[in-house]
Order: C-alpha cells, then structure tokens, then sequence
C-alpha cells in the first residue's frame, strides 16, 4: 500500500520517538528494598514531622496518611514562620496558604491562596479524594474547605503581625531571608512500599497580594511516580516553576540518576538561566529504594531523614560556594 508524504512523517516521527524513549528511559522494576518505613523532609521543621510521619506508618497506615499528618506539625506550629498557623501575610497583611498531595497511584490534589483555614494539606487531599479536580483557589478552595468540615479561624499571629508592622515601617526588603520560604515537603514509603508526597507553605514573607508560588503546582513542588520515586522544592518557588524543577528531577532517576545526582542536575540546570538571580532553591528527592539526595543553589538548607537507622537533621551541599 502506497503511503501519502503525512502518512510517512506520523509512522517515521512515531518510529523515531519511540527509539528514542526505549534508549533514554530504561524501565525500572518496582522493588523495594527498605527495611520499613522512610520519610524525608525539608528543614529543621522535617525532624519533627518525620517523627508523626513515622509513627504512622509503622502503626499500618499509608504513605498518604504519614504525609498528611506529618505536614500538620509544621502547620500546627506558630513558631514556623513559614507554613499554616504563624506563616507570615504578604503585603496586605493577609495569610495565604499554599498546598499539595500526591499519592502512589498518581492522583493529586492542591490548593492556593487559601485563606483562614490552619491545614491546607487536609483540603488538597479531600480535592483529590472528592473532585475530579487538581487544583481549587482562592475563595472556591475557602468554599470547599467549608463545606466539607473545617472551621475559619485567624491564622495571623501576634508574631507574624508584628513582622509585617515592622516591615511595613521601615520598607524592609526581606524577600530574599532564607526563612521566608521554608516550605514544610514530605515524602513517605510505608510498609507496603508505596510511596506518597506533599508540601505546604505560606509563601514568600510579603509577598505580592495574589502571588501563588510552586508548592500547589504538581511537577513544580511536587511529583510523585511510585514506580521511580519523589521529589519536593523549597526556596523561591518561581524557579521551581520555571523548571518544573520536581518532575524534572524524578525524570533523572528515571533515566538512571541517583536521587543526590538528580538534584545537582537540577540546581546546576536552574544556575545556568538568567532568572535565577541570588535567590534560594534547594531539592529533596527520594527513590523507590529509599535513596536519597538533596541540593541547593547556596549554603543553608537543611533536612531529616527518618529510617531504621534513626531521625537525622542534615545539612546539604550545595552549588555556589
């Protein structure tokens, strides 16, 4: 059968594309060899969440359920200047919560700019438990929020007020502090091996009313593909954004990369564009072996890992010395 000139380049790009993956991606087996439950977690707020997130799991609950909770003691925690209850308010003096989940099977659920509700994590699971959604906002994601249990409340706390006083006096430029953006990023394999993801934050200390940054946005703060592993950022969620920075490096692995080598892939990668300026971004990712790797554009970040070895504080490397 004669072919047209269209029928040639669809069955040859076709041809060519699929050569091209079979050479690139080697497929994985989706073993485990952990001993147990693993969890990794962004700063010095992780310590504390892998310990909740731990406990659940060797209770027999799910990845899902370890992420959820373990999140909470950072949102919970009005020390945290960054996350929940006591994450500083953007310009206006409004707290605006950000959130994601993602679970072994590929769903996902998010919000953003969320406001006077302490636990976004909960609302972005029940977007994916009870929608066929990603993402809810704004004042829908409020709505959802209501209808489904939880209660408004003030999440602007005398300390984070006085923050935003102060900054307001004296036009402070605090943009650029590491603990503006300590985004909490938790990912979990339990007993059965799978393998689930989530992170919350409030954003960059005043920020622009309205601005949204990586952590509700699956593949920019958040990817989770239980079949290679996971991957959460922390630090100026644009660059996140512009990289697509966790599913990049969950790519990686899956072409062969270590965790540790994924993220040094990705920050040198962020390093190399124009847009990156002096601002902060760091990875955390973790493979279905309960590998791991971490990295940042600068000194400063850190996180915990939490395994049949113990709960350790870490301190990253990172790339510009």
């Amino acid at each position: 059968m004669k072919q047209t000139r269209r029928q040639f380049l669809i069955t040859g790009s076709l041809a060519l594309t699929g050569a091209a993956i079979t050479k690139t991606y080697p497929k994985i087996k989706n073993k485990v060899t952990v001993k147990g439950p693993v969890s990794i977690s962004t700063w010095s707020h992780g310590y504390e969440a892998n310990k909740v997130s731990m406990k659940v799991m060797q209770s027999g609950k799910t990845s899902l359920d370890a992420v959820e909770l373990g999140i909470h003691t950072a949102e919970n925690n009005p020390k945290v200047t960054s996350v929940g209850y006591g994450g500083y308010p953007d310009a206006e003096g409004n707290v605006t919560l950000d959130a994601s989940i993602m679970n072994w099977e590929g769903n996902a659920g998010a919000v953003g700019f969320l406001q006077e509700i302490k636990n976004p994590i909960s609302v972005a699971r029940l977007v994916m438990e009870k929608t066929p959604h990603i993402m809810l906002v704004g004042a829908g994601a409020l709505q959802f929020a209501l209808k489904n249990g939880f209660k408004k409340q003030d999440i602007l706390t005398p300390k984070a007020k006085e923050a935003w006083e102060r900054w307001k006096k004296k036009k402070e430029t605090e943009l650029q502090k590491k603990e503006n953006h300590d985004t909490v990023g938790l990912l979990a394999i339990d007993k059965k091996g799978n393998m689930s993801g989530g992170v919350s934050t409030s954003g960059i200390a005043f920020k622009t009313y309205g601005r949204v940054g990586d952590s509700p946005i699956i593949g920019a703060g958040l990817f989770v593909d239980n079949e290679v592993g996971g991957a959460c950022s922390t630090g100026w969620g644009e660059l996140a954004m512009k990289s697509v920075g966790s599913f990049l490096t969950v790519e990686k692995m899956r072409e062969g990369y270590s965790p540790q080598k994924a993220c040094e892939y990705v920050i040198k990668r962020i390093s190399k564009e124009p847009y990156f300026g002096n601002k902060q971004i760091c990875f955390l990712a973790m493979n279905k072996e309960g590998e791991f790797g971490a990295f940042s554009l600068y000194k400063g970040f850190a996180f915990a890992i939490a395994n049949e070895q113990g709960n350790r504080l870490l301190q990253s490397d990172y790339l510009i010395k």
